[in-house]
């Protein structure tokens, strides 16, 4: 009970000084170090005819944002997904999520261009529900399907179906150029003006996670268990389908597909936490964030001074957790 109660309040206690710090170490280093004052002058005094605070203010701050919700975003999405699915490889990126968010961005930028940041935001979330829908619609016509890893093998071959799709379309459009984003998660060519509406579409995100938090718990264990305690199944699915899409699609249209972070950061959240979802939604959501934010500064330095694709990073991360997981836990179902 004492690890239960304490750990999860010390994440939260904690996670203003780890945002602020994470938030440092992504303005202050890069291509370019940058002193702290440099960054309070650029903050409280801007001047934009010096250089320094025209990357602080344009590229540094908004990347930095960026990468501390979409890092939120994930790690809660796959948060949501183990527990409504009791799949611990369950997350945005295996499941056909992320997939299915940029295939409906690429079809729209063909048919569709001069989209609004709104319209982006919105189209990215249609294809996060296409991208669920198929896979486990395909997994429930399989038998077995819906274990763990089967439903992860089907997830990566329809994720991958569907990003060769979209590059089929992107070539004979002539919009690979435009499409890359959203296949190599540029962090630093982040949109401003969708991060300004990223911010309120994915905190009404974060709040609807947190609403069904004590229905996800109850899910987690089972269906069976739900209905005898009175729950009701199907609602709390629809509502935890819908937050799953508004954080995923919203994450995909701000910085493209980032994989690993919604299946390893749950995992760790569940393990300090405990298995109420109550704090396992807050605490991943902090950890996703914090977690993002210091792999785009590594990103920065792993092939220093040129910039290796985040993606690389968390998967350097992620391949060996998810063989972990496979092998520690084998096809049984979350537990």
């Amino acid at each position: 009970m004492e690890k239960k109660n304490t750990i999860p309040l010390f994440i939260l206690g904690s996670a203003p000084f780890l945002i602020v710090l994470a938030m440092c170490l992504s303005i202050l280093y890069g291509a370019k170090n940058i002193s702290m004052e440099t960054v309070r002058n650029a903050v409280f005094h801007y001047d934009a005819s010096n250089v320094d605070h025209a990357i602080i203010m344009t590229s540094r701050l908004p990347r930095a944002a960026g990468a501390l919700i979409v890092g939120a975003f994930l790690a809660v999405s796959g948060a949501i997904m183990q527990g409504m699915t009791r799949n611990y490889l369950a997350s945005p990126s295996i499941m056909g999520v992320s997939d299915g968010s940029a295939f409906v961005i690429t079809v729209c930028m063909v048919f569709f261009s001069g989209m609004s940041s709104v319209q982006m935001i919105l189209f990215s979330m249609l294809g996060s529900l296409l991208g669920a829908g198929i896979v486990f619609g395909a997994g429930s016509l399989i038998s077995g399907g819906l274990s763990p890893v089967r439903l992860a093998i089907i997830g990566t071959i329809i994720g991958t179906f569907l990003s060769s799709l979209s590059a089929v379309i992107a070539t004979y459009f002539q919009v690979s150029q435009n499409v890359s984003f959203w296949y190599n998660a540029r962090i630093h060519q982040i949109d401003p003006d969708i991060l300004k509406w990223a911010i309120p579409i994915g905190l009404a995100g974060l709040f609807l996670a947190l609403s069904i938090s004590k229905s996800i718990t109850i899910l987690s264990l089972g269906e069976e268990m739900s209905i005898s305690l009175g729950q009701r199944t199907k609602f709390v699915r629809a509502a935890a389908i819908l937050t799953v899409v508004i954080l995923t699609g919203t994450a995909v249209a701000l910085v493209g597909k980032i994989g690993f972070v919604g299946l390893i950061i749950p995992h760790i959240a569940r393990f300090l936490a405990g298995l109420d979802y109550k704090w396992i939604i807050p605490c991943s959501g902090v950890l996703g964030g914090v977690f993002l934010a210091l792999c785009d500064v590594l990103s920065r330095f792993v092939n220093y001074p040129f910039e290796t694709p985040i993606g690389v990073v968390t998967s350097l991360i992620g391949v060996p957790f998810f063989l972990y997981l496979i092998r520690k836990k084998g096809g049984r179902d979350y537990a």
